[in-house]
This record gives structure tokens, sequence and C-alpha cells, in this order.
């Protein structure tokens, strides 16, 4: 799986305080929060980008087989 790119972002208090209180309420961290508004905001201006995939979490199946 491609890693995260990092990087520092600088909000101004309230908007960071704002972020925060919406990912609490949606059950998200700071982080995953900006990332799902950024991804809506850029599905806004007609511009889609794709979800990278995610390992499959959990046991791997007893044949060997993905289902």
């Amino acid at each position: 799986m491609p890693q995260k790119k990092a990087f520092a972002l600088r909000l101004d208090p309230a908007v960071h305080a704002a972020v925060e209180r919406l990912a609490a309420d949606e059950l998200r961290s700071a982080n995953a929060q900006i990332e799902m508004l950024l991804r809506e905001a850029l599905k806004g201006r007609g511009i889609e980008v794709k979800q990278s995939p995610h390992p499959r979490r959990g046991r791997p199946p007893k044949d060997g087989s993905d289902e």
C-alpha cells in the first residue's frame, strides 16, 4: 500500500477547532476529517480522486483464496 504523504498544515485555530468538533461528531480523527473534506471539495469542482486500495483486514481464508 502506498504511504500517505505527510506535511505541515497551518490552520486558523477556529478552523481547526471546527474540524475537530465535526470529526468527533462523525467518529473520525481530525486528519481523516480533513482528508474527507478535501476529497468532497475536489469532487465538487469536478476532480475525482480515486481511493487507493486498502489491505484486507483479518485472518486470510483457510483455503488461501481471496473469496
